[in-house]
């Protein structure tokens, strides 16, 4: 990326803010129309996947994502640790532990997708525990934020940083590190109405890709490409990357990448 992150973000624009609700009904009443298309998904091995919530949600907001990828035959699992508050001792703590309760108890490595911040946790999880990661997908998440104008969350974020973990013990900025060790899927949208969908992308390459849907931010959980997305990388055999074609029956809900604007 030739140009700066920092030059290419900015605050996502105030309309899509304002209609984050109502587009995120109509995310979910996609559902319905592409229902027949959503039977074909492919069909993995039904290894473990466990998938977080974003910041100020619970394991409710990742219901109908759970419940696709359990009628696939996967075992999805929440994080059992309540409302999302960011970086507490007791989210921190407890992540660390439910990844190594899940791929314990299954002898095998888990797949994470994470919502928004529920995306960073998993990507941080991918880098202390690798022998238990399979594969990553974040949806919306701003892995990449360099200023807090980028996420129209950072005033919450900011109210609850007393009950958050001290700044020291914060991992660095993503850019100062390598890419994760396992293959990586972002998933954003320029339609984003909370974060800027610049801070949800990083450099492609093999086992690295950005792959753009058209939707809201609070609908990327029950987005009908985001469903089909999460079960084709799934499918992929363990150690196995291929990039990500989109099928006919969805193609229109996965505009051109766009994320070479960075560039």
């Amino acid at each position: 990326m030739h140009a700066s992150h920092a030059q290419a973000a900015k605050s996502p624009a105030l309309l899509w803010y304002l209609t984050e609700p109502s587009r995120a009904v109509v995310d979910f009443g996609q559902l319905a129309t592409a229902r027949s298309v959503l039977r074909t998904a492919p069909r993995g091995d039904g290894h473990p996947v466990l998938v977080l919530p974003g910041l100020l949600a619970s394991d409710a907001s990742t219901t109908s994502l759970r419940w696709f990828l359990n009628r696939l035959g996967y075992r999805a699992y929440g994080w059992n640790l309540g409302r999302n508050i960011g970086p507490t001792r007791a989210a921190v703590e407890g992540i660390r532990n439910r990844l190594t309760e899940v791929a314990d108890g299954h002898g095998r490595t888990v797949s994470l997708i994470g919502w928004s911040l529920g995306g960073i946790y998993a990507r941080e999880l991918a880098r202390e525990h690798p022998q238990h990661v399979r594969d990553v997908m974040t949806l919306g998440s701003p892995y990449r934020l360099t200023a807090p104008t980028e996420t129209r969350a950072h005033r919450v974020f900011s109210m609850l940083s007393h009950l958050h973990v001290p700044e020291s013990e914060l991992p660095p900025p993503h850019h100062t590190r390598p890419p994760l060790a396992m293959p990586a899927t972002s998933v954003y949208s320029e339609h984003d109405g909370i974060v800027s969908w610049q801070s949800c992308v990083e450099e492609p390459g093999y086992g690295r890709q950005n792959v753009a849907v058209t939707g809201s931010h609070l609908g990327y959980g029950h987005n009908p490409a985001v469903l089909w997305l999460a079960a084709d990388r799934l499918a992929q055999p363990e150690g196995e990357w291929r990039p990500f074609s989109p099928p006919a029956g969805l193609a229109r809900r996965y505009p051109s990448d766009i994320s070479h604007r960075l560039s």
